[in-house]
């Protein structure tokens, strides 16, 4: 078997960061992710937005034409169009901004998942790919709020973007508990700061934060050799 055979059989792993900051909690799962699927056997394209100076505002070049699903958009939007259709699966880590995305990843889906590629066709370009989303969330774990949100980012990932754009299999993995000081409300509906939490109490916290997130990834995997 020659090099470039070896390499054909080479699965190939999205892994995308929607974060401002380089060594943020958000980043640190995204990596930690990267290296199960790359343990697993996967080629690693890492693509952290805001590092890469991705902009997620709309552009005219980018804007969707309904007369022509075959348009030309901008050479930044292909570049990223080629990164996700070479992609067997995609993991995309974020921070959940009220009960959903931050614009940036919202601004890459809008930009990139576009008229023609992702929808606008019998079949859709990422038919038939897989999809991970690793959604950490400040709200803390016990919070009575965690099942509503859990819904809501189910309904706009799994069903509004993932079904609708094709994809084969997709998983929100909501992981709450990420703050150093938990926030909660009382019985009087009074906002209640707990202190920070410090030395092995915060070790636990974020051992278990990723220990969960490990999981999501695991099983996610595992759901890959389930027949249909």
């Amino acid at each position: 078997m020659s090099h470039n055979d070896i390499d054909q059989n080479i699965r190939t792993a999205l892994v995308v960061v929607a974060h401002h900051r380089s060594d943020s909690l958000t980043a640190h799962i995204a990596r930690r992710a990267a290296a199960r699927l790359e343990a697993a056997g996967y080629r690693i394209d890492l693509l952290n937005l805001h590092a890469e100076g991705f902009d997620p505002r709309m552009t005219v070049a980018d804007q969707p034409d309904w007369g022509n699903r075959d348009k030309t958009y901008s050479r930044e939007v292909h570049d990223h169009m080629d990164r996700i259709l070479a992609a067997d699966l995609v993991v995309v880590a974020f921070p959940v901004y009220w009960a959903s995305t931050p614009a940036l990843l919202k601004g890459w889906i809008d930009r990139v998942w576009n008229y023609g590629l992702a929808y606008g066709r019998s079949k859709s370009g990422l038919a038939g790919k897989r999809i991970l989303w690793l959604a950490l969330a400040g709200l803390g774990a016990a919070d009575p709020l965690v099942p509503n949100m859990r819904l809501a980012l189910e309904g706009q990932l799994n069903v509004g973007i993932a079904y609708y754009c094709g994809f084969a299999h997709s998983t929100v993995g909501l992981l709450p508990d990420t703050e150093e000081r938990r926030q909660r409300l009382d019985a009087d509906g009074q906002l209640v700061i707990e202190p920070a939490t410090v030395g092995a109490e915060r070790a636990a916290q974020y051992a278990d934060l990723e220990r969960r997130a490990d999981e999501f990834v695991t099983n996610f995997l595992a759901a890959e050799s389930i027949p249909a």
